[in-house]
């Protein structure tokens, strides 16, 4: 017998939230340590990062960059931009989505076996795709290929049927859009 309906609080149906996808950049502290420290953060609860690059950025300053994709319900990423900007090593932390959709570009090294039509069919494509040939041999191309993550997935796609032998992605680099930088509300 269902008991929905009755008012009884244990059979509130939960309304489950979308997940969305956000980019965050983070500036930190370019010290040992700090790579881990947030990985920790995102693991210890249960996160799951899509996509993580880092960087130093500013040498003189001795400061990082991370860029970071995740997906989450709104609560969940409020609560991930608040344990990051509590991190002692985090200077700032801007979820580049909320502040407009962010210009967003990731690498990939895309290695293709091919020969005869396979092979002209693989140089024909990369150059609608706009793909670097930067190693070749009589059996082989290795193509470099930069652009939105869609653009990429598509290439790689497309030459599964070509010889697709191996990928490597460098994950999403990421700024927002306008004049104004990370710069500004920084911790001392």
């Amino acid at each position: 017998m269902s008991q929905k309906g009755t008012g009884s609080a244990y059979f509130i149906e939960e309304k489950r939230e979308d997940l969305v996808r956000h980019t965050l950049s983070i500036l930190v502290d370019n010290e040992p340590g700090v790579l881990s420290r947030i990985a920790g953060l995102f693991s210890g609860r249960g996160y799951n990062i899509e996509s993580l690059t880092v960087s130093e950025t500013e040498h003189e300053k001795h400061l990082s960059r991370f860029t970071i994709v995740t997906k989450g319900t709104p609560m969940v990423l409020d609560q991930i931009k608040n344990q990051l900007e509590r991190m002692v090593p985090v200077h700032r932390v801007m979820d580049l989505t909320v502040e407009g959709e962010p210009l967003e570009r990731e690498l990939a090294l895309i290695k293709v076996a091919g020969k005869g039509e396979k092979r002209i069919e693989a140089l024909r494509l990369a150059e609608i795709f706009r793909a670097s040939v930067i190693d070749a041999s009589i059996e082989h191309f290795v193509f470099e290929l930069t652009g939105r993550t869609a653009k990429i997935d598509q290439f790689v796609a497309i030459m599964k049927d070509l010889g697709l032998i191996e990928v490597s992605r460098t994950g999403i680099a990421a700024i927002a859009r306008g004049p104004q930088g990370m710069q500004g509300r920084t911790r001392d």
